[in-house]
């Protein structure tokens, strides 16, 4: 047991009131105003890149570190454990290595993890299924060979409303990929639990992909049935997307909005970029806040609130801007809070004594 893993409240924090309104396009220099009070808590600390986050349904917290570990919180906040260590396995380069964790919605015995491999000198990419009862041991490649780099791995899976398994994949460094539909690269897969395609995924390439035209696409939510994913552009056009299945979202041809019909437009795009490593759909108990989107930012270095009506953005506020470095995984736990995970042992970052970081943010 790890008992430097202070749970609870170890900081605590009240933001203020007052507000601003966006209604979407390029990021402009603005004024950081919150208009909820709410408090942020260390929920656990010392961690080494946490990327992947997920309860069971006893209300552990699971979260991968990219090095290859996965570590496993306590319910009560007392206690950290690691649960499964893979770093022999797992090719922690650049911005490869453990990434995306998911809980199978009807079998919590299973658990599911995106990572990086070293496979005959090369690097690639696999969905993982793993028994979660026997210390995580894997029981399975369900999605492999997905073409893997230094930069671009994609990373986030997530299971949908109607129980299949979606995976985010970067073009790994080749934008050519990202516009090939027999490639696994720059895409938006689709499977069921054992990997078999989706029966309505299109029928043209690869039969998993869902959609295409990505570079580097790392954040999945639903709301009211509507799946959003962010992704990272290069020097501009970081993009919020509603997905649609086998849409073409433009890169390497287009970054932000096009007047080529071929490509959908984002719902909006960041211009300079935030670097939106994740997201997130809220129905916790903070009345404001309920259905909007919540967005880790890593160069951007907030946690960035996005409400979004009928297609549009409407509202955006920037919360903990610059109070604790680069975020990256937002997401919401059993009790309905939200959660997310710094990200300054990365390399990029400025770490702190106590980082990498859990936070909670509640109600005052």
């Amino acid at each position: 047991m790890d008992r430097r893993a202070y749970l609870g409240s170890l900081t605590a924090g009240l933001v203020g009131l007052g507000g601003c309104l966006r209604t979407g396009g390029t990021e402009p220099d603005e004024t950081t105003t919150e208009r909820v009070r709410f408090r942020t808590e260390t929920v656990t600390m010392e961690l080494t890149v946490p990327w992947g986050a997920g309860f069971d349904p006893e209300g552990y917290l699971y979260v991968t570190e990219r090095p290859g570990r996965i570590q496993r919180v306590t319910p009560d906040g007392d206690e950290r454990e690691l649960i499964a260590d893979f770093t022999d396995r797992i090719a922690h380069r650049g911005e490869g290595g453990l990434l995306g964790l998911a809980f199978h919605p009807e079998n919590p015995d299973l658990a599911y993890t995106y990572g990086t491999y070293r496979v005959d000198g090369d690097l690639l990419n696999r969905v993982v299924r793993h028994r979660v009862a026997e210390g995580f041991a894997p029981d399975g490649v369900v999605v492999d060979a997905i073409p893997a780099g230094t930069v671009h791995d994609g990373g986030r899976i997530a299971f949908g409303p109607e129980g299949y398994l979606y995976v985010t994949t970067g073009d790994a460094g080749d934008r050519e990929r990202a516009r090939d539909r027999e490639s696994l690269a720059g895409k938006v897969l689709r499977v069921a639990p054992d990997g078999d395609a989706h029966p309505d995924n299109p029928a043209e390439g690869d039969p998993r992909v869902f959609t295409y035209g990505h570079r580097n696409p790392q954040g999945l939510a639903w709301a009211d049935g509507t799946l959003f994913g962010t992704e990272h552009g290069p020097d501009r056009d970081d993009e919020i997307n509603v997905l649609r299945a086998g849409r073409n979202y433009g890169w390497p041809d287009a970054m932000g909005p096009s007047d080529d019909e071929s490509y959908v437009d984002p719902v909006t795009s960041y211009t300079p970029t935030i670097a939106p490593g994740s997201a997130a759909v809220y129905d916790g108990p903070i009345d404001d806040w309920r259905g909007d989107l919540f967005v880790g930012t890593l160069a951007g270095r907030h946690l960035r609130r996005v409400r979004i009506e009928d297609g549009s953005v409407v509202d955006e506020e920037r919360l903990l801007d610059e109070e604790y470095g680069r975020l990256r995984t937002a997401f919401t736990g059993p009790d309905d809070h939200l959660y997310v995970t710094t990200s300054n042992q990365d390399g990029r970052g400025t770490p702190a004594p106590q980082d990498d970081r859990v936070l909670r943010l509640q109600p005052v």
